[in-house]
């Protein structure tokens, strides 16, 4: 089955997961949502993640992360740019959210990184979605 909006279902898989308390979720495997797990593990928002390989395409099974208290460290996740309406943001538009909640995912030329990181190495990028 396609999908129109891959990033778009792998949020949606990741908030409704996080919502039913799910430990673990597996979702089909593309390079966009492994960069996209990379973030969210570096940023301390998941446990892990693993590709299994599967026939015909690979899956990414991510572990979710919770406090002791069983409440997700994902309190919502948003996407902001799609298909239809791409959002960029330069580098100054970075710096001055980051009194914002949350943290955005950025995709630049560099690769997908947090906002912080992008905001180190002075370049913008897509906004793919804020999480926090």
């Amino acid at each position: 089955m396609s999908q129109t909006d891959p990033i778009a279902d792998f949020l949606t898989r990741v908030r409704n997961a996080s919502k039913a308390k799910q430990k673990r979720f597996t979702v089909p495997s593309t390079g966009v949502r492994k960069e996209i797990a990379r973030v969210l593990l570096e940023n301390n928002f998941i446990r892990g993640y693993t590709e299994i390989p599967a026939s015909p395409q690979p899956k990414l099974l991510v572990q979710l992360r919770y406090t002791p208290a069983q409440e997700s460290y994902i309190t919502c996740i948003d996407r902001i740019s799609r298909p239809g309406l791409r959002r960029y943001m330069g580098r100054e538009e970075l710096r001055l959210g980051q009194r914002d909640m949350g943290m955005l995912v950025i995709s630049t030329s560099r690769g997908i990184m947090s906002d912080a990181d992008a905001v180190a190495q002075g370049i913008g990028g897509e906004a793919i979605c804020r999480i926090w």
